[in-house]
């Protein structure tokens, strides 16, 4: 199916409403079953329609149904499949080779949101690639694929992570696992009524969970310590910043219509 916007509202839906996994492409998604997907295509354009009336602009959804043999399909979503360059990572599916002379990110795609592809976790690993040093603590909030987490681990930090999904959770703990690497802790849940203090605390989510959150994120940052906030809208940007005034910014990462940005405490 392709979409022509509001790539992550869609994907929340289908999260939401699918018993299986769905793959995320640049401009829509795949899904694969040995069932049929009339139902699913059908409530994806009542959604699309839905959300159309709500914000009272074009929302198109285009989607159509192939019927392939298993080996077929296999092989055509093992070739979809892209490894990606972001700065010093290198980021592929288990099939791939590892690259020479970069840090290697192995990520099963099949498990979870979070294989670099989209904007908001790019970013996300751009500003990881500059802040995130050696013996660093970091906390990854809303960690989904554990693919930011394993990032900071493979620059040397100590990692703990969360997710209100037990299945972000599991499959964050599969993932560190095929990159030979585990959490210092990681479990289902928020980071309200935590004791501890981190270097580096990194959100991906989106911008009304950022706001609702800023409390909880700036209270367990070290006194120097960086926040990094992703998953934001442009539009919604001064909305989350305004929960984060006592911060200043450090950097801003703009893609497409999405915006990571890096704060610190003012002083």
């Amino acid at each position: 199916m392709k979409v022509s916007s509001h790539h992550e509202l869609f994907a929340d839906f289908l999260a939401d409403t699918l018993p299986i996994g769905f793959e995320e492409t640049d401009n829509g998604f795949i899904i694969r079953s040995e069932e049929e997907l009339d139902t699913i295509m059908w409530g994806l354009e009542q959604f699309a329609e839905a959300l159309q009336k709500a914000l009272g602009k074009s929302v198109e959804v285009e989607c159509t149904q192939k019927k392939l043999q298993n080996n077929d399909w296999v092989e055509s979503y093992k070739n979809s499949i892209e490894p990606l360059v972001i700065d010093k990572f290198y980021i592929h599916p288990t099939w791939s080779d590892n690259h020479p002379n970069l840090i290697n990110i192995v990520i099963d795609p099949a498990l979870a949101f979070g294989t670099g592809h989209h904007p908001t976790t790019a970013s996300s690993l751009r500003a990881i690639s500059q802040y995130v040093k050696k013996d660093d603590r970091v906390l990854d909030v809303g960690c989904g694929s554990g693919i930011l987490g394993i990032a900071a681990m493979k620059l040397g930090a100590v990692v703990d992570a969360c997710d209100t999904d037990p299945v972000s959770v599991e499959n964050s703990i599969k993932n560190a696992k095929l990159n030979n690497l585990e959490f210092h802790s990681i479990w289902e849940g928020s980071a309200s009524n935590l004791d501890e203090k981190y270097t580096i605390v990194v959100a991906n989510i989106v911008a009304d969970v950022l706001t609702f959150i800023a409390n909880d994120l700036k209270k367990v940052m070290a006194e120097d310590g960086v926040l990094i906030l992703s998953g934001i809208l442009d539009k919604y940007e001064e909305k989350v910043l305004n929960a984060y005034k006592d911060c200043k910014i450090t950097q801003r990462i703009a893609q497409d219509e999405w915006v990571t940005l890096v704060l610190k405490r003012e002083k």
